[in-house]
């Protein structure tokens, strides 16, 4: 049994000690080193990584423009935080979280910055009129939007780190948080047995928030854990995993940004749609 661990009076950082992806977490905010973000042509800007949060928006940005609202268009510029990207001073200028996603809208007059994936999806609904429902699932929408905000950490950051990316592995922190990814998962599981959507019979944004998250954690995509956390188990999340991820839209926004898995199912930049169809090799990982 590993000795029990006894907090310093002062805690202080050891940057070797982080596991994988020890290069994104600091104890300090602020710019890293001087960077200038590049600008496209359309009136959305998109600073992002292929991450569940980053997902939530390009998705969501592929249902805009499939539904007609030609005013989505937008670039996606790749931000890599194993690189440190995310801390130029740039990036830090749209967000001082320095996290993914980030957005500048450039539609009026004033550039408009947006950070925090949950922010970007209200700011595109509410921009677009599209995928906030109605006026009286309003308040269920916001519910499960800042449900999903508030209980992802425990579900990436907790289990995600514990189980999958820890330098080592122990037992309580890993029990700890696969007992409460379980009980997300059987919320969401009832709330699901009678309803095709998460809010009121359509796709909203709450959908585009909660599937990249555990969506893809009941199709067994997250961690390599799907058999650990019996996911199957959860027949009605994975149904509406399913029905979500068979459509095309999710297809094309889960490729956005992303730089991992089978070279065809990235694309590391995207500015016009014809970048699905030709790809090439400074916007995809070789083939």
């Amino acid at each position: 049994m590993t000795d029990a661990y006894t907090p310093p009076k002062v805690w202080t950082w050891d940057e070797e000690n982080g596991g994988t992806f020890a290069s994104t977490n600091r104890p300090i905010a602020g710019a890293t080193h001087e960077s200038e973000l590049p600008v496209g042509g359309h009136p959305l800007q998109l600073y992002s990584m292929g991450t569940p949060n980053g997902v939530k928006v390009t998705v969501m940005l592929e249902e805009l423009l499939a539904a007609g609202h030609a005013g989505a268009e937008y670039d996606a510029w790749l931000i890599r935080i194993g690189d440190g990207t995310q801390f130029g001073s740039g990036f830090v200028e749209i967000n001082p979280n320095s996290k993914i996603p980030a957005m500048v809208d450039r539609s009026g007059g004033k550039p408009v910055r947006i950070f925090e994936s949950g922010a970007i999806l209200m700011h595109l609904g509410e921009k677009f009129g599209a995928f906030m429902s109605t006026p009286e699932n309003r308040p269920e929408l916001l519910s499960w939007l800042f449900w999903q905000m508030g209980s992802a950490p425990f579900l990436g950051g907790g289990f995600g780190h514990f189980y999958a990316y820890a330098p080592e592995k122990f037992k309580y922190p890993i029990d700890r948080y696969a007992m409460e990814t379980k009980r997300q998962l059987d919320v969401l599981d009832r709330h699901l047995a009678d309803r095709e959507f998460m809010v009121g019979g359509e796709l909203t944004i709450v959908d585009f928030a909660i599937w990249p998250w555990y969506g893809q954690c009941a199709l067994g995509r997250s961690y390599d854990a799907g058999e650990f956390l019996d996911v199957a188990s959860y027949k009605n999340v994975v149904r509406w995993a399913e029905m979500i991820d068979a459509r095309e839209t999710t297809r094309r926004g889960r490729m956005v940004n992303r730089t991992a898995g089978e070279p065809r199912t990235q694309l590391w930049e995207r500015h016009d749609a014809s970048d699905f169809d030709t790809r090439t090799r400074d916007k995809v990982g070789d083939s």
